[in-house]
């Protein structure tokens, strides 16, 4: 595919994408519950996959592991098992914290999401550009339409001609 772009095409687009968003928008405003069932459903998804339990397994191994190391140690045995599966254990628990940190970020998301619907009267009529980033996480464009995601995990498809 060969594109010639100049000042008016990137104006229309943005005036296109713009429009897109708005309509994405009041697509959840105006189905709002449904909506809300939607983002109930991802906090719930987000909840189910919580490792706090995976946390506290690994941490009383590790403590059972680090007496082993020491008995071993002292012993002068090889301790080389022992000292990998720590390693090991540690790199798993970096990973789970690192995983609870994404969940927490994700349910504050979906929070505010929730907020701002159950607050909203009104359908939008223009473009908001600090609403727009404040939901919006991305806008992917097809040629037959435009797919909005929103930060809380769902998205709206908005054909070209909506």
């Amino acid at each position: 595919m060969n594109f010639s772009v100049n000042s008016r095409s990137i104006d229309f687009l943005r005036s296109q994408i713009e429009q897109v968003l708005v309509t994405a928008i009041n697509r959840t405003l105006c189905d709002k519950d449904s909506f809300l069932i939607t983002l109930r459903d991802n906090v719930a998804a987000v909840i189910s996959h919580e490792s706090n339990k995976g946390l506290a397994d690994i941490d009383k191994r590790l403590e059972e592991l680090q007496t082993e190391l020491l008995r071993l140690a002292t012993s002068n045995a090889d301790y080389a098992k022992v000292g990998d599966e720590i390693h090991h254990l540690r790199d798993q628990k970096q990973k789970l914290q690192l995983e609870s940190a994404n969940r927490d970020e994700l349910k504050k998301r979906i929070a505010d999401m929730s907020t701002f619907l159950k607050k909203q009267s009104t359908a939008l009529t223009k473009y908001d550009e600090q609403l727009v980033r404040r939901l919006i996480e991305k806008v992917t464009v097809y040629e037959e339409k435009f797919t909005v995601e929103f930060k809380s995990g769902v998205t709206v498809d908005v054909e070209e001609y909506d």
